[in-house]
């Protein structure tokens, strides 16, 4: 695989599948890699140039001991751009890489992406207390503040690994096929404790509601019935960014946070659809 260097010297490794037209970056999620991906570089990479990358701290990319913020993150998509040659670009973003992608918009805005895909990722993943409870459950708040902080105490403990896979096994529904949940336990075990719980917690304390009206480019927000993260909070997301589209896949096509490994083909025929 090819790699860059971070100006803070972090190597981090991309797949890019070439081919003409804007292309689309997809960015994972916390604890997960770009081989989460995997088919839609096959799918979605028939019709458009399609692009992954491992986030520092996971997959295959470098693990520093230090830069494990949002901030930090999106300022490694902006330089994957500039490695690339980038001027414009497609952007989705799945759960924390969600996240990312809001964070590159607050600081440098949208004029280097095209159009955005927002998979599956609260506005503020937790509820602090000043926020009201209507606007805890707008805002698709999974935990309190306290639940975090129990959350990465358990993380860090003796049995993380164990904290960490029922922190994954709680982001499904119904029954799940056990090759996608084999796949889903054995790319987490690449991102190291020591990376894992600060990131958690940087990418849970944020509040990306003020983010979500200056967001100015057409945004695709996609949701799952059958997920940990309420549909109604990406309902509130797609009401509060301009004119964005919102699509909800329902438990008969996926039962998960991980739409776009369960049903393939219903996720990359809507994403394809919105790009064009």
């Amino acid at each position: 695989m090819p790699t860059f260097t971070t100006n803070d010297g972090v190597t981090l490794t991309y797949e890019d599948t070439g081919g003409h037209g804007t292309p689309l970056v997809l960015v994972h999620g916390w604890g997960q890699t770009q081989a989460m991906f995997h088919n839609q570089l096959t799918g979605l990479g028939e019709h458009r140039r399609v692009i992954t990358y491992d986030q520092r701290g996971h997959g295959v990319s470098e693990k520093p001991h230090h830069g494990y913020r949002i901030a930090r993150l999106a300022q490694d998509f902006e330089q994957l751009l500039d490695h690339l040659g980038l001027d414009e670009a497609d952007g989705l973003g799945w759960s924390m890489g969600a996240s990312v992608l809001w964070s590159y918009i607050d600081n440098h805005g949208t004029g280097r992406l095209r159009k955005l895909v927002v998979v599956d990722q609260p506005a503020a993943v937790a509820a602090v207390p000043w926020m009201s409870g209507a606007e805890q459950t707008d805002s698709g708040a999974i935990f309190d503040v306290a639940g975090l902080l129990d959350l990465g105490a358990a993380m860090n403990g003796p049995d993380g690994f164990a904290a960490v896979e029922a922190f994954e096994k709680s982001m499904f529904s119904g029954d799940t096929d056990p090759a996608v949940w084999d796949f889903v336990v054995n790319e987490i075990k690449s991102t190291p404790g020591y990376a894992g719980v600060p990131l958690l917690f940087d990418h849970c304390a944020q509040d990306w509601r003020d983010v979500l009206p200056r967001i100015d480019i057409p945004t695709l927000v996609l949701g799952c019935d059958g997920s940990h993260v309420s549909p109604a909070s990406q309902r509130y997301i797609a009401e509060r960014v301009p004119d964005a589209q919102l699509h909800i896949f329902p438990t008969t096509e996926a039962s998960s946070h991980f739409v776009f490994l369960e049903n393939p083909v219903a996720f990359d025929a809507v994403v394809d659809k919105f790009l064009g």
